[in-house]
């Protein structure tokens, strides 16, 4: 088994942070092999940038993600740049408010979820990608649950446990909905 996900957005929306939990929740908290690389343009934030993350069973022989099997991209630009390399039979995931233009002619289930909007019903915007992370593990089962709590709390700033929590708590959910309605649509 190998799993390649990028995630991809500009800085300052914790793209590479959620490459990060994701890699520390497969490997430290779920014992299977994983391996994360990022790259970003010159700025810190508004520039743009992707966090790839592979995850085996086995030994990983070759660290960068070619076609991903799961894609989640929280900017247009994002988008427009990657939506095109997910695997036919992969999995996107986006923003639709920060992706207001996401026609997508591939064969990859498509999940839309709102997560800045969500981060800011819970009073902060930053939390926008543990939201998506939420979903994420919610739709593709990448990892336990638990094994992701782990991760999550062991890269956030002492003081924002309860918010994190909740934000991933909130993303989850609404990919549990999501599935169900997909499993609705297709019987």
């Amino acid at each position: 088994m190998r799993i390649e996900v990028r995630f991809a957005g500009f800085g300052g929306q914790g793209i590479i942070r959620s490459g990060l939990m994701l890699a520390m929740a497969s490997s430290i908290y779920a014992g299977k092999n994983a391996v994360q690389t990022q790259s970003y343009g010159p700025e810190s934030r508004g520039g743009s940038c992707k966090s790839e993350v592979v995850i085996s069973d086995e030994e990983i022989d070759y660290p960068k993600v070619d076609d991903p099997d799961i894609l989640v991209v929280m900017s247009q630009e994002a988008f427009n740049t990657y939506a095109n390399t997910v695997k036919q039979s992969g999995t996107l995931l986006l923003d639709p408010d920060m992706v207001p233009r996401h026609e997508f002619k591939g064969n990859a289930r498509v999940f839309m979820v709102p997560s800045t909007k969500m981060a800011e019903e819970l009073g902060k915007t930053i939390v926008a990608n543990v939201v998506m992370l939420g979903a994420l593990v919610a739709i593709t089962n990448l990892t336990k649950i638990e094994a992701f709590k782990s991760s999550l709390l062991s890269n956030i700033p002492k003081g924002t446990e309860k918010l994190n929590l909740a934000a991933f708590e909130k993303g989850y959910e609404y990919g549990k909905k999501l599935l169900e309605e997909t499993a609705e649509i297709r019987q």
